[in-house]
Formats: structure tokens, sequence, C-alpha cells
């Protein structure tokens, strides 16, 4: 009679197995090279469709989009008494302003089209741990481009205004006063410089967490780098924004808090060591 708990380790039944991984593939087919660029040729011509109707809306509603970007600068004037308005001295000037106005209106709205045309190119490629590894930084890419033009547009530009306008005298050196005659185009260049700029810069957590996914950095090493990276943070925002210290800590300032976010954000994401 053999005693169950005295039977030796070699005669007691194996483990079973674990059951298998799932499988990770490629949903994809091979397709041959003229394919694939009749393919690309056809995301494109999706991407431009997207952007041609969007920029047709923005032209028509034109006037209603250089309010809406002109309404901080508004604001500030009426508050300071000035005289709400901006001049052209080109007589193509008006016509080119809203052109402008559609174009990057446009180029807003389609934005979603044509990164889902890209994911709709580069996804079947994929394997289908990378489509989901790749997912959440898609959907977080548009909202902090968005919380970054908001932030320019609700916060920066109040201030940034107001101070540029505190420069403003009724009376002169010279008996003369000084007063800003603003010209359409180059306030809509610095508009929309500064919203495309505070947009691609925050950024930040999804390219960090993405270089942290593949291995390129880590989260410690974000650490050790604190220091030199909030120095890069106010040249990149001397390079950007305007010649003005509320401006340039505007933009800089959430960027150092964007780089905590990535350092959080990389310490979830990183490949785990390995135990051995």
């Amino acid at each position: 009679m053999r005693i169950p708990f005295l039977t030796k380790r070699s005669e007691r039944p194996a483990p079973a197995p674990p059951p298998p991984p799932v499988e990770d593939t490629i949903d994809d087919k091979p397709m041959p090279l003229l394919e694939h660029l009749i393919e690309l040729r056809r995301r494109l011509m999706w991407s431009l469709g997207g952007f041609l109707l969007a920029f047709f809306v923005c032209y028509h509603f034109s006037a209603e989009l250089y309010a809406f970007l002109a309404q901080p600068l508004a604001d500030v004037e009426e508050r300071l008494g000035g005289s709400r308005r901006m001049i052209y001295t080109s007589l193509t000037e008006g016509f080119f302003t809203y052109l402008k106005v559609a174009m990057f209106g446009g180029a807003f709205i389609s934005f979603p089209i044509m990164a889902t045309q890209l994911w709709l190119f580069v996804a079947p490629g994929l394997y289908r741990s990378e489509k989901k590894a790749l997912m959440p930084f898609l959907v977080a890419s548009p909202v902090l481009f968005l919380m970054g033009g908001a932030l320019a547009y609700y916060f920066i530009f109040p201030i940034a205004w107001g101070f540029f306008l505190s420069f403003q005298t009724p009376q002169g050196a010279g008996g003369l006063p000084i007063e800003l005659e603003a010209r359409v185009s180059e306030y809509l260049d610095l508009v929309m410089k500064l919203i495309f700029a505070f947009g691609v810069t925050f950024q930040l957590p999804v390219a960090l967490s993405l270089l942290a996914k593949v291995g390129i950095v880590t989260s410690a090493g974000l650490k050790r780098y604190r220091r030199y990276a909030i120095v890069g943070m106010f040249i990149i925002a001397a390079i950007l924004a305007p010649p003005d210290i509320i401006t340039q800590c505007g933009l800089a300032i959430p960027l150092i808090g964007l780089y905590e976010v990535s350092i959080i954000a990389a310490k979830l994401v990183e490949p785990k060591p390995v135990e051995v």
C-alpha cells in the first residue's frame, strides 16, 4: 500500500501546461507594391477631399471664424477704451486674411479625417498587440491638441494682449498719442502660430509615452534628466512664443507640468523587467 504523502516527487503527476497564448497576428494579406501605392493614393484622396470640404465650409463662415479669433483682442481693447478695429494696408490683404482663416479652420476640422486615413493605411501592417497599444495614444493626441489651443485662446491671449496694449499712451512724448493700429494679417499669423504651437507642444506626453513603450526612454531616465528638460522647456517657449515673458512662461509652465505627467505615463507603459 502506497501512502500518498510519502510518494516520491518524481512519481507525482506533472502540472498541466499553461494554455497557449492568443496568437498575435497581422490582419493583412500580401499585396504587391502597385496595390500598396493604389491604397496610399486612395487614402490621400480621402484626406484631400475631407480638407477641401472643411475648407469650403470654413470659407463660408470665415467672417464668423475671424470674429472668434479676434475676440480676445476686441475684449481687451474695449476694456482699455481702444478703437476695436484692425487695418490692412494691401489691396489683397483682406481676401487673403479670410483665405488663411478658412485654411486654418479646414485643417483643424479635417485633422481627424486625415488621422483616420493614416491609421487605415498603417493598421493592416501592425500586430494586434501593437494596435491595442497605439489606440489610447491616437485618442489622446487630438484631445491634448484641443487642450493646448484652448489654453492659448482663453488664458494666454487675454493676458498677453493686455500686456502689449498697456504700452499705449493717450499723450506721447511729442504731444502725440501712442496707439495700436494692428494689421489683420499680422494678428492672425500670430494667433494661428500660437494656437498651433500650444497644440503641438501638448503632444509631449504622447511622444514620451510612445518612446517609453518601445523602450527608448524610461521613467527613471526622465526623472534623472528633469533639470535639463526644464531648461529645454523655456528654450522651446522662447523660440515659439512672442518675445515677452508672460507668453513664454504661459507656454513653459504647462510644458513642465506635462513633463511630470509624462513621467507617470512612461512608468505605466514601459516594459517591465524580466525576473530571472
